[in-house]
């Protein structure tokens, strides 16, 4: 026997468990898969538990959003772009459920890439030994070019790239969220971080006009993503520091414009890892403003895709136009 004295379990208070707050009920487990289930009884087949049922919430709220008026705005990062899921962004805004596109650097790089040559995303090990990564001069000409005009021309950065794309007729603008967001007349706009893109390596590089333009486009973002109040949704979709820091300096903008009335959206943070910055700026943030917020987990070629489809069956399952 120990020489320890032990805890005496006889003298624990027990209860009956149907006394018990039980989280996890069979009710709310998953449906066996069917041969025959459509895309929607798919959806409602996920477990109630979890993340189960978020990406229905978020589609319904995005519909939601639209047909009250109020904004979806999307941020997203270069990744998203790279894993080819900007036609299926590009179908959300033709159908009206997305109001405000915000990007970095990356994704303006790669996405110009894509429209005017249909391929992107160098060899990175193989152009640092050979001392040509980043020296794609078609590129660093177009996207510095565009930052002048935008300077020159007071526009916004987004809005010049998606001009020049369609002007143009580069040839593969279809699957171009610039050149869609230009068409279709969707605010587009490009945060840039001075030194983190392959286009500021050359010659051609003005950081006088990529500040310029890319301090229009913030201002832009801004005045879009006001009109999130009030049932709106905002979506970050694979960036991890400069888009949720954009946000969060719109979002302290707004406040102290609107007070207390800016509140009340949906805030969502979509990405492959959770970051501290992103879940903190568009998760936490917005709850504590009297939002809310969710953070879901996975491949961005898998789950946008996904939520685009949710949202697409969710706004024709009923009659009004989003």
């Amino acid at each position: 026997m120990s020489r320890y004295p032990e805890f005496d379990l006889t003298q624990i208070a027990s209860q009956p468990i149907s006394e018990r707050q039980s989280k996890v009920r069979v009710g709310d487990f998953a449906r066996p898969p069917t041969p025959d289930r459509s895309f929607s009884g798919f959806l409602s087949s996920l477990p109630r538990i979890l993340a189960g049922p978020q990406v229905a919430e978020i589609a319904d709220a995005i519909v939601r959003a639209r047909r009250a008026g109020r904004a979806v705005v999307v941020a997203t990062g270069g990744h998203v772009v790279k894993t080819g899921v900007a036609p299926v962004l590009i179908a959300l805004a033709e159908r009206g459920l997305v109001s405000a596109f915000a990007v970095n650097g990356a994704v303006a790089i790669h996405d110009v890439e894509i429209a005017l040559f249909g391929a992107t995303s160098e060899d990175v090990v193989h152009g640092l030994r050979e001392g040509t990564f980043g020296m794609a001069r078609e590129t660093a000409a177009f996207l510095n070019d565009a930052a002048r005009r935008a300077r020159d021309e007071r526009l916004g950065f987004g809005e010049t790239l998606g001009m020049a794309l369609n002007a143009s007729a580069a040839p593969h603008r279809e699957a171009s969220l610039l050149a869609a967001a230009g068409r279709l007349g969707v605010p587009l706009s490009v945060h840039v971080a001075i030194g983190t893109d392959i286009v500021h390596m050359h010659p051609g590089a003005d950081g006088a006009a990529i500040g310029d333009a890319s301090m229009r486009d913030f201002r832009i973002l801004a005045r879009a993503m006001e009109d999130l109040a009030e049932g709106g949704v905002l979506l970050n979709l694979g960036s991890a520091v400069v888009l949720p820091e954009v946000i969060l300096k719109a979002i302290a903008l707004l406040r102290n414009r609107h007070g207390e009335r800016f509140t009340a959206f949906l805030g969502a943070n979509l990405d492959f890892v959770q970051h501290y910055r992103s879940n903190q700026q568009v998760v936490s943030r917005v709850r504590e403003i009297g939002g809310r917020g969710i953070a879901l987990t996975g491949h961005h070629e898998i789950l946008v895709p996904l939520l685009a489809q949710a949202v697409v069956e969710t706004a024709a399952s009923d009659d009004a136009p989003c």
